[in-house]
C-alpha cells in the first residue's frame, strides 16, 4: 500500500508560501508558509499534519488492541501534540505527547494500560518517529 501526498514552494523560507495536497484530495492545495509553521499564520504545517496522523494512527491501533481484549469502548478520543525545537543549526521534531480520553463500560484498568502501552509502540506512525513518545491516558466508564 502506498499514499501519496504532494507539496509547492514558490519563494524564499520567511517570504515565501506553498500548498500541500493529498491524493484523496482531502487535502488540495492547503496553504503552508514560514508565518504558519513558526508563527500563527493562517494555513497548516507539517508538525499539525504529523499530530493529526499521529493521532489518527494511534487511536485506530488503540482500538485493534482493546477488541482483542473484548473490550468496545464507546468513544475514543486522541490528541496529539508535536514539539518542534531548534537543535544545533537546525530543527527537530523532538517529542510527540497523545492525550488519550476513553469511554469504555466496566473495563479492567490493567488491561486498558497495557492496550494503551501495546498502541503506543505497534503504531505505525509512532515508529516512524525518532522522538519522544508519551501518552496521558483518562478512562471513563
Amino acid at each position: 500500500m502506498q499514499r501519496k501526498g504532494s507539496a509547492i514552494w514558490i519563494g524564499g523560507l520567511k517570504d515565501g508560501k506553498g500548498n500541500v495536497s493529498t491524493e484523496s484530495g482531502v487535502l488540495k492545495q492547503t496553504q503552508y508558509s514560514f508565518s504558519t509553521r513558526f508563527e500563527n499564520g493562517i494555513g497548516t504545517n507539517p508538525e499539525e499534519l504529523l499530530a493529526a496522523a499521529h493521532a489518527g494512527c494511534f487511536t485506530m491501533a488503540l482500538s485493534a488492541e482493546l477488541g482483542k481484549l473484548g473490550f468496545i469502548p464507546t468513544q475514543l478520543e486522541t490528541t496529539a501534540t508535536i514539539t518542534l525545537e531548534k537543535v544545533g543549526e537546525g530543527f527537530n521534531i523532538t517529542k510527540s505527547h497523545l492525550d488519550l480520553v476513553v469511554n469504555i463500560p466496566n473495563a479492567d484498568k490493567a488491561k486498558f494500560e497495557a492496550a494503551v502501552k501495546a498502541a503506543e509502540t505497534g503504531c505505525p506512525v509512532s515508529k516512524l518517529f525518532k522522538a519522544e513518545i508519551s501518552v496521558s491516558s483518562k478512562l471513563l466508564g
